[in-house]
């Protein structure tokens, strides 16, 4: 037998001993795809840029630079987070504050909840709150992003593998924790879960490892769903953590982490990170909390990169939802010497801020004794008479830090035109196979991630997955009822001679008489509305 028959002999044996194999074995040889989206939460391009000079080196989200993404929204040009993240985790362009929501307020099926329904893990990581905007647009369905108390609880009753952030204080029945007021004075600030239930509870009976602190977060290990709640609100910002909260872990250590449990499936996954903060920085027009959060989630990055290099099947992307505050290298005092300005000038007075301009007023005694100090790790030395007394003369917090950004401002040589969001396009950065590139839409990222993990938001049975129950049940000759609001979530009740149906909302489960029943997502209730995922 020559060569040639001998391969074709070959090739036909191997294709009829794989066309004899089980699916499983076929699948079982495929290897696994996993999708890292990081969304850098308010952020435009001159930060970045300023951000590469006060480091000194490049950073990693240059080397994968890829194209744009134009970020409005359903109604307005200059979007907000509820409705940028719900287009980058449905890819539907919806109103402002509506979470998981399309424009005509009905829920939609997220890529998040996508990817857990085609057996993928999932995971969120987000230095604020995790029922925050972003976060809460991948995870859950409500019509006012407020709504803290309701995302949390989907975000409990979604069954994710990995949850790392902030928001502590929504999980539990009251929290309770001291912050200072704008005179300096310590109040106690109570949240309460509007329905009273205690999340920490549920967590532990659903058997997550919940860890509080960096600590127990580093040395956390194994296979089993992982919780992390580590501040009541929000993270500290970097510069802040490691000296004022190092017992709160970064993102990057987070972000590291997730992956490290997420790769333990037999699939894949799709990890979402929030670097939540940048905008939280420039609502106040602080270049120095911008830079802090920009340093680290490309931290974070490099991490997904690092993963992402080793793996070979894993899909980075990261972006911005938006620009924030309009921040400039230059402004009207530069009109005349921009030409011999080397990036020294911008940066040098930057690095001489030891504390982001929230956590320098922190550490402000109820006397103001340590003013002078608390000026100092901010990097505002050498003041003119003027400026002290305007110092000495802010009445409250707010007012102290707005002073002081405004004279960090100057001396760096920087300008804002916004303490708002702006509509600039964003830029886009990918990494692995089948990435995106060019300039896309918001929408389009779901998209791309689903294709490439195997599944379709726009078409199949992921399409109006969420249906409404109300109508659902009286098709079905149920006589149907919601039990309105009361110390409980309100609850859908169907019946129909003996038997009676019960779907609590924000649950993953309805009870038939006695019987609890569980479901593939979670109920979700609008006011007016019942939505439920029956199967047929």
């Amino acid at each position: 037998m020559n060569t040639l028959k001998k391969f074709i002999t070959l090739t036909t044996i191997l294709t009829l001993v794989t066309l004899s194999l089980p699916q499983s074995a076929l699948s079982a040889t495929q290897p696994n795809k996993n999708v890292i989206l990081l969304i850098m939460d308010g952020t435009n391009s001159d930060i970045l840029t300023l951000s590469r000079w006060y480091r000194g080196t490049d950073l990693q989200l240059d080397k994968i630079l890829v194209g744009g993404v134009r970020t409005y929204s359903a109604h307005s040009a200059i979007t907000d987070s509820a409705a940028a993240g719900s287009a980058m985790a449905t890819g539907m362009k919806t109103k402002a504050d509506y979470i998981g929501m399309n424009r005509d307020g009905r829920p939609v099926l997220t890529v998040l909840e996508g990817a857990k329904l085609s057996g993928y893990k999932t995971g969120i990581v987000s230095t604020s709150p995790v029922q925050h905007a972003t976060p809460a647009a991948f995870t859950s369905h409500v019509l006012n992003r407020d709504e803290f108390g309701d995302i949390g609880e989907q975000q409990v009753y979604q069954g994710l593998d990995v949850v790392l952030g902030g928001g502590a204080a929504w999980l539990k029945p009251q929290s309770k924790h001291h912050i200072k007021n704008d005179d300096g004075m310590l109040k106690t600030k109570q949240v309460s879960r509007e329905d009273g239930e205690n999340l920490v509870k549920t967590l532990n009976s659903a058997e997550y490892d919940l860890v509080l602190n960096r600590d127990g977060l580093l040395n956390s290990s194994g296979s089993a769903k992982l919780w992390g709640a580590f501040a009541d609100e929000d993270i500290s910002y970097e510069l802040d953590r490691t000296k004022l909260k190092p017992n709160e872990p970064s993102l990057a250590e987070m972000t590291r982490m997730a992956l490290g449990r997420l790769s333990k499936g037999d699939k894949g996954f799709f990890l979402m990170v929030e670097g939540s903060k940048v905008d939280w920085a420039a609502h106040k027009n602080d270049p120095v909390g911008m830079i802090s959060e920009v340093l680290s989630f490309d931290d974070a990055v490099g991490e997904a990169l690092d993963f992402a290099r080793k793996d070979g099947n894993t899909m980075v992307v990261a972006v911005t939802d938006h620009g924030n505050s309009g921040l400039t290298l230059g402004n009207q005092g530069t009109n005349g010497d921009y030409k011999r300005l080397p990036a020294g000038k911008f940066v040098e007075p930057l690095k001489k801020a030891e504390l982001t301009v929230k956590g320098a007023v922190s550490q402000l005694k109820k006397d103001r004794s340590n003013l002078k100090e608390v000026l100092s790790n901010y990097g505002l030395g050498d003041l003119s008479e003027k400026e002290s007394s305007a110092l000495e003369d802010a009445k409250t917090h707010e007012d102290l830090e707005n002073i002081m950004v405004k004279l960090m401002t100057k001396r760096a040589k920087l300008g804002f035109t916004t303490h708002g969001h702006t509509g600039e396009d964003v830029f886009l950065y990918a990494y692995g196979p089948d990435k995106p590139v060019g300039l896309i839409d918001n929408t389009d990222i779901p998209k791309v991630i689903s294709q490439y993990m195997g599944f379709s938001l726009t078409s199949g049975k992921f399409v109006d997955w969420y249906g409404d129950g109300m109508t659902y049940f009286r098709g079905k000759e149920y006589k149907v009822i919601v039990e309105g609001r009361t110390s409980k979530n309100p609850v859908m009740v169907a019946k129909r001679d003996d038997e009676v149906l019960r779907f609590p909302e924000n649950k993953d489960f309805y009870w038939r008489n006695d019987e609890k029943v569980r479901l593939d997502s979670v109920n979700v209730y609008d006011g007016k509305t019942f939505y439920v995922h029956m199967k047929e």
